[in-house]
C-alpha cells in the first residue's frame, strides 16, 4: 500500500469503529494529521480521495464531514461508470449478465412485500408504457420506473441503487429504441404485464421466473444485435479496404 492508502485506510477505519460517524466533522488539518500520525499532505490526499468516494463532503468554508454514508450516496458513481462502457460490447454483456444473476432474485424478494400502495405504484408505470408504447422516450422512462418501483419494494436500498446503476439510462434506451424498429415492444410489455400479475397475486417464485424471462430476452436480443452490429462494421471496414 502506498502511504495515501495507509491514511485512507487509516480515516476509513476511524469511520468504521464509530470515532467518526456520520455527519460527524472531521478535526482541522492539523490535527487530523497528528492524529493520524501524517504529514498534512499526506491528510490532505486522503480526505480528497474519500471526498471523491462520496464518504466524505468538504464544504466551503465550513469544514469537512462525514456524509450519510448510505448505498444510495456510495454507489452513486457506478450509473456514471455504466454509460462510460456503453461502447464496450463485452462489457455490456457482462452488465446484461450481472442483471440476470440479480434481478430475477430481487423480483422474488419483492413479492414477499410489496405493499398495496407499491403494487399500484408499479401498475401505474405499466399503464403509463402502454399508453406510450410508440413513444421511447416516455417508454424508456417509465420502464425505468417500473422496475425501479419493483425493486424497491424489497427495501433493500443496496439492491434498487446496484440494479439502477447496472441497468443504465443509456442502455435502456438503446434496447427500446430497437424494440420498437423491430416492433418486439408489445412482446416486451407483455413480459411486464406478466411481472406485475405475478407481483399481484405475491407468488414469489412465478415473480422471480417471469423477470428472469423478461431480463433472459432482452439480453439475447442486445447480444443479438451487438453481434450484427460488429458484423456490419466488419463488412463496412472490409468494403473501405478495397
Amino acid at each position: 500500500m502506498s502511504l495515501t492508502d495507509k491514511a485512507i485506510a487509516q480515516i476509513r477505519e476511524m469511520i468504521r469503529s464509530g470515532a467518526l460517524p456520520p455527519g460527524s466533522k472531521l478535526p482541522p488539518e492539523p490535527d487530523l494529521a497528528a492524529q493520524l500520525g501524517l504529514s498534512r499532505n499526506l491528510a490532505r490526499e486522503a480526505v480528497k480521495a474519500l471526498a471523491v468516494a462520496r464518504v466524505l463532503e468538504v464544504r466551503r468554508g465550513d469544514g469537512t464531514y462525514v456524509t450519510s454514508l448510505q448505498p444510495s450516496l456510495l454507489l452513486e458513481g457506478l450509473g456514471g461508470a455504466v454509460e462510460l462502457l456503453q461502447g464496450d460490447s463485452v462489457a455490456l454483456q457482462d452488465l446484461m449478465e450481472v442483471r440476470r444473476l440479480l434481478e430475477p432474485i430481487a423480483t422474488a424478494l419483492a413479492a414477499t412485500r410489496i405493499s398495496d400502495a407499491q403494487l399500484a405504484d408499479v401498475k401505474r408505470h405499466l399503464d403509463a408504457m402502454r399508453a406510450a408504447r410508440n413513444d421511447v422516450e416516455q417508454l424508456n422512462a417509465h420502464d425505468a420506473a417500473f422496475h425501479r418501483a419493483v425493486i424497491a419494494a424489497t427495501g433493500n436500498e443496496t439492491l434498487l441503487t446496484l440494479l439502477e446503476g447496472i441497468s443504465g439510462r443509456t442502455l435502456r434506451a438503446r434496447i427500446w429504441r430497437g424494440l420498437v424498429d423491430d416492433k418486439a415492444a408489445g412482446r416486451t410489455l407483455a413480459e411486464h404485464e406478466a411481472i406485475f400479475n405475478a407481483l399481484s397475486t405475491r407468488d414469489a417464485a412465478l415473480s422471480q421466473a417471469a423477470a428472469l424471462l423478461h431480463v433472459s430476452n432482452t439480453e439475447q436480443w442486445l447480444t443479438a444485435h451487438l453481434h450484427s452490429g460488429e458484423a456490419h462494421e466488419h463488412v463496412r471496414s472490409k468494403d473501405q479496404a478495397r
